[in-house]
């Protein structure tokens, strides 16, 4: 199956806009799995409470979703990409997966990074795995998680564990080492990865963020399939095969995960 990541500079508050630059970078292009970065059509660096309540939307109803709903609808793909979700009176930072029949599920982002935590309610709905079908019909296990979730270690495992042969990584990366770290992701789960980032910089009024770009397609042994540079649009495209995730086998004597020792690891 062919998989994707759209890299791009999305306009602070400007949804409409957004939305438009994001289909008209997916113009031509065929994937059966997208991502697009965190928060994409909203930005992310807000400068009040007031401006995050002026862009979130309810899960599956508003305008980001809908969206992306009926891209999936015309190119059958599955996408995954990151909103300000308005639940009630609480606010999520959050990612959603839809396909051509709709919702697939959402991920409420479980570690919030910085200032993140004025406006957003932490994640509520744990790490979660979807199964899904490829534009052949063919079923693989998606996970998703988002941006500064890849400085945990537990929340890929977790992914891992429940049976992820994909995890889908909307990002707004601003710390230079996640590139590195991603590989080791992959590898250390036997999955595939796909980080999807903003570039270009963003300020609240008081201080200014620089994202780091370098989107990026890891395969499960910790190998780079694709790449973005730091700077500029990118829809980057790599041909995996999921079901490569799922042999574990490291020797003819060790598996991943049935070598695991839990009852020697302090977890809390």
């Amino acid at each position: 199956m062919q998989v994707a990541y759209v890299q791009y500079n999305p306009a602070y508050l400007q949804v409409t806009q957004n939305l438009k630059q994001v289909e008209a970078l997916l113009e031509g292009v065929e994937a059966d799995l997208i991502v697009l970065p965190e928060l994409f059509a909203s930005g992310y660096f807000f400068r009040s409470h007031e401006d995050l309540e002026a862009v979130a939307e309810p899960i599956p109803e508003g305008p980001t979703s809908q969206w992306m709903i009926a891209w999936c609808r015309r190119m059958g793909a599955v996408m995954v990409g990151g909103l300000p979700e308005r639940d009630g009176d609480r606010f999520y930072n959050s990612a959603v997966a839809v396909g051509p029949e709709g919702l697939i599920g959402r991920y409420r982002k479980v570690h919030l990074f910085y200032k993140e935590k004025l406006h957003f309610s932490p994640g509520n709905l744990g790490f979660q795995v979807f199964e899904v079908a490829d534009r052949n019909g063919q079923l693989y296990r998606l996970g998703v998680m988002i941006c500064f979730d890849w400085y945990f270690p537990e929340a890929a495992r977790t992914l891992a564990l429940q049976g992820a042969d994909v995890i889908a990584h909307p990002s707004n990366l601003v710390r230079p080492d996640c590139p590195r770290a991603m590989p080791i992701r992959a590898l250390e789960n036997h999955v595939f990865t796909i980080t999807a980032n903003r570039y270009g910089t963003e300020s609240n009024g008081r201080e200014t963020l620089r994202f780091i770009g370098r989107s990026l397609i890891c395969d499960p042994s910790g190998r780079v399939l694709q790449e973005a540079p730091a700077e500029g649009d990118q829809v980057g495209i790599a041909e995996i095969e999921p079901q490569e995730a799922r042999n574990r086998r490291i020797t003819p004597y060790n598996d991943l995960f049935e070598d695991r020792r839990p009852d020697c690891y302090r977890l809390s």
